[in-house]
């Protein structure tokens, strides 16, 4: 089942309608409401329309897609020929909505606004992201620097849009500007919420003088893996097995069951971990 389902993730028709859907959210979100607040979002997009507010000649959809042409010469030469197309069908479907809609959210208030604009664009992006594609633009560089040498995806943007917010303040007032920064803040939130919705597991260790029985139960009952790690303990001077298993929210409390109806006296530490790759867990993801 799992491995179906990691093959039909990396199906062509898959990847599209994601790239479609989120291209389109995102696109509802620049013309229905960011445009009609002054906003600027942040990336390439953001460039795009503070053009457009300097100087309101070519609609920013058209100068977004001039500004891309470059970015994607270098995701053509440098990451692949499938990141390459898929990112381009973002750009198209994006750029081809942004022209074509007539929408306005009726949002009237500047910080309701915000919020609305980054939690739509956000969620959008994430679903762009999910696929074997991005959003185009300043996504191209990210994954390129991320993939050659390492910098966060993050930081990229950071040192973009710190540079693209401190020209705005040349043609926009402050309250757009506070705005826009809770615009893209909110976005980054919803983005990365979005990105781990399906992915995010559970590192657990458990500590137990019954680990073998407790990793016996886990195997045959909840069907699921463990590893033990050598353990000492530095009060008892004892060796014990600690047991490590990933799982998710639905298998979480019944593995805590079944671990203390085991052992009241056991350890049960639970971690956070975004991804999880090999095995029968996610596949390495290939641009």
């Amino acid at each position: 089942m799992t491995k179906r389902v990691e093959r039909f993730t990396y199906t062509i028709w898959w990847n599209l309608l994601l790239i479609t859907v989120g291209s389109v959210i995102i696109s509802a979100a620049m013309k229905g409401i960011v445009v009609h607040h002054a906003f600027v979002p942040g990336g390439v997009f953001g460039v795009g329309l503070l053009i457009f507010y300097a100087f309101p000649v070519v609609s920013a959809g058209i100068v977004y897609f001039l500004l891309n042409i470059p970015l994607f010469v270098v995701g053509w030469v440098n990451v692949s020929r499938r990141f390459f197309f898929y990112s381009l069908y973002a750009m198209v479907v994006a750029t081809l909505t942004y022209e074509l809609i007539d929408l306005d959210f009726g949002i009237q208030d500047q910080l309701y606004a915000a919020i609305a604009a980054g939690g739509i664009i956000g969620f959008g992006a994430g679903i762009v992201l999910r696929s074997l594609g991005s959003n185009g633009g300043l996504d191209v560089v990210a994954v390129l620097l991320n993939q050659k040498y390492n910098i966060g995806i993050g930081k990229t943007y950071f040192i973009f849009n710190f540079a693209l917010f401190s020209v705005s303040l040349l043609v926009l007032d402050i309250d757009l500007i506070i705005a826009s920064l809770i615009l893209v803040f909110i976005t980054s939130v919803v983005l990365e919420s979005t990105l781990g919705l399906f992915n995010q597991r559970k590192l657990v260790l458990i500590i137990s003088d019954r680990s073998q029985e407790i990793a016996d139960e886990m195997i045959n009952h909840l069907k699921m893996g463990a590893t033990f790690i050598r353990g000492h303990g530095a009060y008892s001077r004892k060796d014990k097995d600690i047991i490590m298993a990933i799982t998710n929210n639905i298998v979480l409390k019944r593995l805590e069951e079944l671990v203390f109806s085991k052992d009241e006296h056991a350890i049960f530490v639970v971690e956070n971990t975004f991804n999880v790759l090999g095995s029968s867990f996610a596949k390495r993801k290939i641009y």
